[in-house]
């Protein structure tokens, strides 16, 4: 069955191979305290600036998903209270793990099709962290790196983290930006979930030493006292790290990825807007995600649609939450080959 759910999603079709060529190196069974690794985790880390233009100075961590990083920013980064902008379920799911935390944290919901109007945000001295969802998997929506630039020109004195779970691989992103970045794998990485990634700058690693949060299985501190020597805290994924660097020696520079995926969204919305009968679930095009497509429809077309699919072979992302009987997600996530879209569009446009 050919996926194009929004995660976990396809993986690379080389990944066969990856798996076969881990378990002949012996990965499956390396210490995470040995030389083998260490020198995993060094290289993974200068792939991640040569490919995906990390700046050198930034720190690269592994965690178990995405998700786990909420807890980890409110315990270990933030020191009176973070400030978070979102629009859909999984920004909602953050500032509510945060909330249990920190109950001084607060926030601003937007419409899907909403733009940030940076000029007229209003955040406190008290709130120290900005927390935004760049890429929401859940409506399909996106916040461009012009709005994050407006927003770090606002309030350079506070950090910023960036939930970029559907995007990061996917789309250049612009690290300088923001000092907290995190994503997980199973989506534009092509690779199986159970992997997490965060990212912090010189400033998030400051204020983490700073506040001096220790004694948790995943105090921020503890991870970074390991990361210095190239170990992990605890026994990682070592399989997923090694399949990590791997999917990163073989895909191009993220500027040649991205191009490629916008214009293959762009692509993706013609074809949805030519169609009688479907609509896109964000109209603003400032705001909708270019790496997973919302569309929407009556609940009865969009469950005929979705059967038909997987009777062609194919599999879409279902609504999330209180959208998932009147919509469908189309992952344009880059182990998705061109001629997999186009065998999609072809099929979507009878409708």
């Amino acid at each position: 069955m050919l996926t194009f759910s929004a995660g976990p999603s396809k993986v690379y079709d080389s990944m066969p191979q990856y798996l076969q060529d881990a378990y002949e190196a012996g990965i499956l069974s390396a210490n995470h305290r040995s030389a083998a690794f260490m020198n995993l985790y060094r290289e993974v880390h200068q792939l991640f600036c040569e490919k995906l233009h990390m700046p050198e100075d930034y720190s690269l961590l592994f965690t178990s998903s995405a998700t786990e990083n909420w807890e980890i920013i409110t315990q270990s980064i933030v020191e009176s209270a973070s400030y978070h902008i979102y629009s859909g379920s999984f920004g909602k799911k953050w500032i509510n793990f945060a909330q249990h935390i920190n109950p001084e944290t607060e926030g601003l919901k937007i419409e899907a099709d909403q733009a940030i109007d940076v000029s007229n945000l209003n955040i406190g001295e008290k709130f120290d962290v900005i927390a935004i969802t760049q890429n929401e998997t859940s409506n399909a929506t996106q916040v461009p790196m012009e709005v994050l630039e407006e927003i770090r020109d606002k309030y350079p004195e506070k950090l910023i983290a960036v939930d970029t779970t559907s995007s990061m691989g996917g789309i250049a992103l612009n690290f300088s930006l923001g000092d907290i970045w995190y994503a997980s794998v199973q989506k534009c990485f092509g690779m199986p979930a159970g992997l997490g990634v965060l990212i912090l700058s010189p400033r998030a690693v400051e204020q983490t030493e700073r506040k001096g949060e220790k004694g948790r299985y995943n105090s921020l501190n503890f991870m970074l006292e390991n990361a210095r020597s190239f170990q992990t805290h605890y026994t990682p994924n070592v399989l997923g790290i090694y399949l990590l660097k791997r999917v990163l020696q073989d895909i191009p520079e993220i500027q040649h990825i991205s191009s490629r995926l916008n214009d293959r969204m762009h692509q993706l919305e013609q074809c949805i807007i030519q169609t009688s009968s479907l609509r896109l679930l964000v109209p603003n095009s400032e705001t909708r995600s270019k790496t997973v497509l919302g569309v929407t429809g009556t609940e009865s077309l969009i469950s005929e649609v979705k059967k038909a699919v997987e009777d062609a072979g194919m599999q879409l992302g279902s609504g999330y939450g209180p959208l998932k009987p009147t919509s469908f997600r189309i992952a344009n996530f880059p182990a998705i080959t061109d001629e997999e879209m186009d065998k999609l569009m072809s099929f979507l446009k009878n409708y």
